[in-house]
């Protein structure tokens, strides 16, 4: 099998889909773009100690054209659509870690390039690929579910330990700029890709800010809901957020035939087990146990509990033609727009709002020169407000503070090891 030449964009996140290329005998890692100098200098250390050549950019027009066949986006995640056009004018393949766009605009620019190039393009929602989900996913087109009637998709990650580490302690970084709903394709998405139903209509809500969130200093609220109804009438709850006071994944859905659910987090083996009570299945019982396959094993040994592992393979995978079950743009563009329309329905009091469809030319072409997104350094925040409640005015200290208790804990943290 000859092997694909992948190039990373991304050094920090794109480390598992490195470490994939590197392991596997689909493709091989040639090339890694990243425009941080000491992202660029660890890694050379890091190929030079394992005996591999790989060519390392910080220029990204160089980085195309030094013979890649296939890009992973895994750079800043308000910033993927523009180099994911870039790459597939350029005739690359692309798969695309969260999120696809940051703009309507984007998204209507994103599938003009996929269409016209004729080029492969994957979403890297991992969430989708976690032992539960591909079992839901499994279950339902077996038809053991039946009709789909309601599901729903937690994602709640409390990230106050170490905020400021991520955010580079900024208020301008692009996650301290985000609204309550850019996060939600982790607790709809998985849902959405087991069913293949396309979102047709959503309503937002969010709770207010709090102490958590001040401490934080983000723009978001501390977690979001979307009721989204789906194209055959049934409903998704997705719920998640940011600044939860506990982290929780978790997913259950109802059929025609019964009901399925996850484990939770923290709680048992987590989403690494399921529930079922299915006719076809268990009857009127109930059914606990850890589902396995024979990638699953494999699986482990890669990020995210083996999810990074099946988004990288089937990306190879569609590249080569050969069965897979990857994310597509559309779909990736529907699992998006739950949680960017949740924002416009939010800020206009909860009311229900369409989703459109993409892959319709003239229903994207209403919305070419839709720019709005909270990321855009230029955004008028008074006409495209980021929540329905008030931000705070956090004080610029607050993110001076944060540097300052990191680098404390750095100091004793190398001074601990140095004893």
């Amino acid at each position: 099998m000859r092997k694909i030449k992948v190039g990373v964009l991304g050094g920090s996140r794109g480390k598992t889909m490195m470490e994939y290329a590197e392991k596997s005998d689909d493709c091989e890692l040639t090339a890694v773009c990243d425009f941080n100098g000491a992202v660029l200098s660890s890694l050379k250390e890091h190929f030079a100690e394992k005996g591999h050549e790989v060519a390392l950019y910080d220029d990204f027009e160089k980085f195309l054209s030094g013979g890649v066949e296939a890009v992973v986006l895994a750079n800043y995640a308000n910033e993927h659509a523009p180099f994911a056009v870039r790459c597939m004018e350029s005739g690359l393949h692309v798969l695309s870690e969260v999120l696809p766009v940051a703009t309507l605009r984007e998204a209507v620019l994103l599938a003009d390039a996929a269409e016209a190039s004729g080029k492969v393009y994957r979403y890297a929602e991992n969430y989708c690929y976690s032992r539960a989900a591909r079992e839901m996913t499994r279950l339902f087109r077996a038809g053991e579910m039946g009709e789909f009637e309601y599901a729903e998709g937690e994602y709640m990650h409390n990230c106050e330990g170490g905020w400021g580490e991520l955010t580079q302690f900024s208020r301008s970084h692009w996650r301290n700029r985000m609204d309550a709903f850019y996060y939600s394709t982790h607790s709809c998405g998985p849902v959405l890709h087991a069913t293949g139903l396309r979102p047709v209509s959503v309503t937002g809500f969010e709770v207010p800010y709090n102490a958590k969130t001040s401490r934080m200093g983000c723009a978001a609220t501390p977690f979001a809901v979307e009721m989204v109804t789906l194209e055959n009438g049934g409903l998704l709850k997705s719920l998640h957020g940011i600044a939860p006071s506990r982290n929780s994944v978790w997913f259950c859905m109802y059929g025609s035939k019964g009901k399925f659910e996850s484990g939770r987090e923290g709680v048992g083996k987590g989403t690494d087990e399921v529930t079922v009570s299915l006719d076809g299945v268990t009857g009127e019982g109930y059914k606990t146990y850890t589902p396995t396959d024979e990638l699953s094993d494999l699986a482990e040994m890669y990020g995210h509990g083996g999810s990074d592992f099946f988004t990288m393979r089937n990306f190879m995978r569609a590249i080569r033609g050969e069965t897979e079950d990857g994310i597509g743009l559309f779909e990736a563009l529907d699992m998006h727009f739950v949680g960017h329309f949740a924002h416009i329905s939010s800020i206009n009091g909860g009311i229900p709002v369409a989703i459109p469809d993409f892959r319709d030319r003239a229903v994207r072409e209403k919305y070419r020169g839709d720019t709005a997104s909270v990321f855009r350094g230029d955004n008028d925040f008074a006409k495209n407000p980021v929540s329905r409640y008030p931000t705070p005015a956090y004080p610029d200290s607050l993110y001076e503070n944060q540097r300052v208790a990191h680098e404390k804990t750095m100091r004793e943290l190398a001074g601990n090891k140095a004893k």
